[in-house]
């Protein structure tokens, strides 16, 4: 009879036992377990005082170890029914490690021997029944490892599958195991990135969780359930010792779901950057769906079609990890809609603006087929009604405008005291601000589409006609103009600047940026108070609800105005008229239209931004009204402070005061809010592109891996405000904590107008994000220094302190070794 049976041919759990069995299956599948061979529990009989070998035993056992090589070895049971869909038996066999190749025969009988223990008994009577029996027995090289322990597929406490939990100890497992020692846990997501892990990491690194869980759900895939594996890690790497499956009651498999949802924020951070509270993601919500469902109306798409795809306009954003992005699914589906995508798609998928395109084959699945024969007349034909439609827009765009000023200037002016009204009286206001703007946002919507159109058709008019020349005169003509209203600004503190200079008090002001100080200086403070009469809404990330608005702290402003008078901006660049008959000697008919159409233009890109102006004036006012219902709120102790309204969304504070809310609990909801934000904040920014198949929750993404740094010496973005400069970089995150030296170059991700405090100090500006038409490059032509923009990844390329060199007409960055 055999007694020994090969790692190769221990297939039969009747004769090698379900462990053997396991890793006899993941050696033939490409796993690489410790070399074993299996003893068969026919190998030992039960003699009066333990177990006695079979005759030829020995013999068998000395030749297998030679297949093994110099021990020690492990000897580990196998029983019929271990490691078992249904039952482990974890534990309950005894376990030999470090065994002398002479002593493996007495280790092979204790472990036989401990299936007739009471403990194995006691087992069987309350989970498996069954009589008593040896098991086979497992003789494998013990392996030397500086770290082991066990690793589930699925987590075993809470059910959930689609994560690893995995615990680890230094050494051998074999403590671990038994519980005598407590393990470093870490839990790894489905995205290989750590949900949970110790704060001080002693056994395991990232990279050796990661390829740890991988090992895991390599071999819930070949068993097909989720897994219970030990595993080792020596010298040579990681080894899987054993597999099994769980056996306790695990949530159902999700069913298979390939619904895409692709999230993207390339865009829309610099309007929403960071952590977002719930009030002001649900506020752009509602603004988006309705402003967006205007938009296609107004490019011909029927009220029908808007109202039979309500789904694609009211889910035009998402909120990941606390931060806002597009969801491009969506808006992609709502460009489709349009008259004419078929014939044109490649340049309305650039209307999304994101700096990686949809892939090819999404697109073409939601995409319309392209339109042939008649129906190609017939798009045409609605391209044709569209292009009357905006001619007619255009037409009326200043009526448009006007009864836009008039609407809101009525909401504005006859605005509530808000300090002196209620909480029904303030949502009652709120709903008038909804109805009157929000949901009737025509002379922004239309002026924002027309400059688009006429921003690019100018530009590429004059590089057909002028080349490279022609690219520089746009850039000349668009930026620079003095009556954009985000240019006043910083004329107004160059002026103030100017004051508090000639008064003497930069230092003073400096010191102590209060408004107090300016209270002996009756020209300044009104000048400063004139400011915030007019500006007084401004702020950092001024889309944001939450966001300080300077009429509540003026410190930014009072800060700018310092570093204005200690260090004066250069010369404002006013956009140069060009002499015409020098461009187009010989062709006076494109003299005139490009004359006309760099006008209009002009006068678009300036209503663009004067009405992007009145937008921070109804935010504003619109953030005074929630924060007003919010004081009612704590009043009546539904909150904690008035500004705990800020992590409730508009459904949730208008339902608890007009009464379609669905639970009273508000300081609950706002404490889970707030826990959730501190977590996020804490956490980086998840990545630009999100692809999510099934329900659209995205994961958690982990800091642990560090990118590589980039040596790259000259990088080039869009120049966009001309001049060169070489000085010290600071890359500046959170202007309203960080402060920029005169004469430094503003290094940022994005701007928007509430950085005035740095752009003031700054000799020149490079940002990630942007465009020509961007606050950044607006205001750098005003204070006539250097601008780049677009400059992808700058502020991890671009370290604090180091020389730059900034040519903002090429767009070119540069890294120097110094300044000389």
């Amino acid at each position: 009879m055999t007694f020994i049976v090969a790692q190769s041919d221990a297939n039969d759990v009747s004769v090698v036992g379900g462990k053997a069995a396991a890793l006899s299956h993941l050696t033939q599948h490409g796993f690489a377990p410790p070399a074993f061979f299996v003893i068969t529990s026919d190998a030992f009989r039960m003699g009066k005082s333990g177990p006695i070998a079979q005759n030829g035993l020995q013999s068998a056992l000395t030749a297998a170890l030679k297949t093994l090589g110099t021990g020690p070895y492990a000897v580990r049971s196998s029983g019929k029914a271990e490691d078992g869909v249904e039952h482990s038996h974890a534990g309950q066999y005894e376990t030999v490690l470090n065994v002398s190749g002479s002593s493996v025969l007495k280790a092979a009988k204790k472990v036989w021997h401990s299936g007739f223990s009471e403990t194995v008994e006691t087992y069987r009577a309350v989970k498996s029944g069954g009589e008593a029996e040896g098991p086979a027995i497992i003789v494998q090289r013990m392996i030397n490892p500086k770290s082991a322990g066990v690793a589930f597929s699925a987590d075993p406490v809470s059910g959930r599958r689609g994560v690893v939990v995995i615990s680890a100890i230094d050494g051998l497992a074999e403590q671990l195991v038994s519980g005598e020692t407590d393990g470093e846990d870490w839990i790894i997501g489905a995205d290989d990135a750590p949900e949970s892990a110790p704060d001080k990491p002693e056994y395991l690194t990232v990279s050796d969780v990661q390829s740890i869980a991988a090992l895991a759900r390599k071999a819930e895939e070949l068993f097909g359930s989720p897994q219970d594996i030990e595993w080792a890690i020596d010298a040579q790497g990681l080894h899987i010792l054993q597999a099994r499956p769980i056996t306790t009651p695990l949530r159902p498999a999700a069913l298979a779901d390939t619904t895409l949802t692709i999230f993207d924020n390339s865009n829309i951070v610099e309007s929403y950057p960071g952590i977002v509270s719930p009030l002001t993601y649900s506020f752009a919500l509602h603004v988006y769906a309705q402003v967006y469902r205007a938009f296609v109306r107004l490019l011909g798409v029927s009220k029908r079609t808007v109202d039979q795809n309500p789904t694609v306009f009211d889910n035009l954003l998402g909120r990941v990890d606390g931060r806002v992005y597009y969801n491009l699914i969506n808006w992609y589906r709502a460009l489709a809609l349009l008259p004419g995508f078929s014939l044109n798609r490649n340049y309305m998928e650039t209307m999304m603006g994101v700096s990686e395109p949809m892939p090819r084959e999404v697109t073409d699945a939601l995409a319309p087929p392209p339109s042939v024969g008649w129906r190609r007349i017939v798009e045409y034909a609605k391209l044709g009604k569209v292009a009357a439609g905006l001619i007619w827009q255009a037409i009326c765009l200043q009526r448009t405008r006007r009864n836009f000023y008039d609407r809101l200037n009525g909401v504005l002016q006859a605005g509530l005291d808000v300090d002196a009204s209620n909480a029904t009286q303030l949502a009652a206001e709120y709903r008038r601000i909804e109805s009157t703007l929000l949901d009737r946002w025509d002379a922004p919507l239309i002026n924002d589409f027309l400059c688009m159109i006429a921003f690019g058709g100018s530009r590429n008019l004059l590089q057909r006609w002028l080349g490279e020349d022609g690219l520089t005169l746009h850039n000349d003509l668009m930026i620079g103009q003095g009556d954009i209203v985000s240019a006043e600004p910083a004329q107004r503190i160059a002026r103030i600047g100017h004051l508090v200079r000639t008064a003497g008090i930069t230092e003073q002001l400096k010191a102590d940026a209060r408004p107090s100080v300016l209270s002996a200086h009756p020209q300044i403070e009104a000048e400063v108070e004139s400011y915030l009469e007019k500006f007084g809404d401004r702020c950092t990330e001024e889309l944001k609800l939450e966001s300080i608005p300077l009429q509540d702290d003026p410190t930014s402003l009072l800060l700018a105005i310092a570093a204005s008078a200690d260090h004066p901006p250069g010369g404002r660049q006013e956009g140069r008229e060009p002499n015409w008959k020098e461009l187009f000697p010989a062709s006076p008919i494109k003299r005139h239209v490009a004359k006309w159409i760099l006008g209009w233009t002009k006068a678009r890109v300036r209503d663009r931004e004067n009405l992007r102006f009145e937008r921070t004036r109804i935010f504003g006012y619109a953030r005074r009204v929630f924060l007003g219902i919010g004081r009612e709120f704590a009043a009546r102790d539904l909150l904690e402070t008035p500004k705990d309204v800020f992590f409730l969304t508009t459904h949730e504070v208008l339902g608890a005061v007009e009464g379609f809310s669905l639970s009273p609990d508000l300081k609950g909801i706002v404490a889970q809010r707030k826990a959730e934000d501190a977590a996020s904040s804490q956490r980086p920014d998840p990545p630009e592109r999100i692809e999510i198949q099934g329900p659209a929750i995205a994961p958690v993404w982990s800091d642990s891996i560090e990118a590589e740094a980039d040596a790259t010496r000259t990088k080039y973005g869009t120049g966009c405000s001309a001049g060169q400069v070489k000085a010290r970089a600071r890359v500046i995150r959170d202007p309203r904590t960080e402060a920029l030296n005169p004469g430094e170059v503003l290094v940022a991700r994005h701007t928007d107008p509430g950085w005035i405090a740095v752009f003031s100090n700054a000799s020149a500006i490079v940002v990630e994000r942007g465009s020509l038409l961007s606050h950044s490059a607006i205001v750098a032509r005003e204070l006539g220094i250097p601008c780049v923009v677009g400059l992808k990844g700058a502020t991890q390329w671009i370290k604090d302190g180091e020389v730059l060199s900034v040519d903002g007409a090429s767009g070119a960055v540069e890294r120097c070794d110094a300044l000389q």
